[in-house]
């Protein structure tokens, strides 16, 4: 009996059903699979390569693959998988467990999905014994709107909404609006020599933001690899007095996710502004600047994703920049 095999007490009785553990590289190319079939299953515009899950497994953070993931096979094809991991909130908040995981349609309903929770739940509260013991901790998860069965099996498992995001599209990339930039502010282009200023810059904007943490070395570093990180395509303000970065938008371009729906789709993501330049116009201005990137680019549409509570009012900039929202998402908690 192989030696990574994980023992579930309420395992389904399902001829040749297993779990285990996460074995390297080998095991990307079935774990893309199972998100891909999981995903279009749930009408989820999501598209994974293997040469994602290497990025995304040779920079995990706060993460152990061969320990926080967990794989469900039957017979030796890989049906699905899990995986966790920790953050803590900025200013003494909570402690957050998130946890993600896929299962092909064909498998779904009978039991394996929460089996695996109460899994990786248990080897959550491991980790989080290690942590301070007088903070909040919570148990974290997303579901999109569409993830009905999802949201239904964590609410069985007493997860309740604590948050909704929206997904929004600007289905065209016809009347671009030209909101100026305000006095004192010029874009200018992206050099090696920024990304360490953009990202300082980031992290602080997101400061007082709901569910903001603060970012190590090894962020910054799977920032550098991650495979949107497209600096060609950003649009960058900076305050000219200062010579600092004020506000950025860094714009990506999904090619395989596009070729998969047959759509022509930019991303007007990682949006952000530093508190002394908010409320002045300026990330409608970056916005429009990105917009125009996007179509030179050969673009037809837009999107991006938004806390509905944000504190900036966010939505509403987005919605004078053109978008609409599409979709509503939630994150669940619940008490560790």
């Amino acid at each position: 009996m192989p030696e990574d095999l994980i023992y579930l007490p309420d395992t389904p009785c399902i001829p040749g059903l297993s779990f285990r553990h996460f074995r390297g590289e080998s095991d990307y190319a079935p774990m893309a699979a199972a998100l891909n079939a999981s995903s279009d299953a749930d009408h989820v515009e999501r598209a994974m390569t293997t040469q994602d899950f290497a990025n995304v497994y040779t920079h995990l953070v706060n993460s152990d693959a061969y320990q926080d993931v967990i794989l469900t096979e039957v017979g030796s094809q890989v049906i699905g998988y899990a995986r966790g991991w920790w953050v803590a909130e900025e200013n003494d908040g909570p402690y957050v467990y998130p946890l993600v995981g896929f299962l092909m349609p064909a498998w779904r309903r009978r039991g394996i999905g929460g089996a695996v929770l109460r899994w990786l739940e248990q080897r959550l509260r491991t980790v989080a014994a290690g942590h301070p013991p007088e903070r909040p901790k919570f148990f974290q998860a997303f579901a999109n709107e569409a993830e009905v069965g999802l949201a239904a099996m964590l609410e069985k498992n007493g997860y309740r909404p604590a948050r909704y995001f929206h997904d929004m599209v600007r289905p065209t990339l016809d009347d671009i609006p030209d909101f100026p930039l305000p006095p004192g502010i010029e874009v200018r282009p992206v050099q090696p020599s920024h990304y360490r200023p953009i990202w300082d810059a980031g992290v602080d904007a997101f400061r007082d933001h709901w569910n903001a943490t603060s970012p190590g070395e090894a962020d910054y570093e799977a920032w550098l690899h991650d495979s949107v990180f497209q600096p060609h395509l950003w649009i960058v303000a900076w305050d000219v007095a200062a010579n600092r970065v004020a506000g950025q938008v860094r714009t990506y371009i999904d090619q395989h996710e596009n070729e998969k729906f047959g759509r022509r789709r930019g991303q007007t993501e990682f949006i952000s502004v530093i508190r002394p330049w908010r409320r002045r116009g300026l990330a409608r201005a970056l916005i429009a600047r990105s917009l125009q990137v996007q179509k030179d680019q050969g673009m037809t549409e837009s999107a991006l994703g938004v806390d509905s509570e944000n504190l900036c009012g966010a939505t509403r900039v987005y919605e004078d920049c053109g978008f609409r929202v599409v979709r509503r998402n939630m994150i669940y908690r619940k008490p560790l």
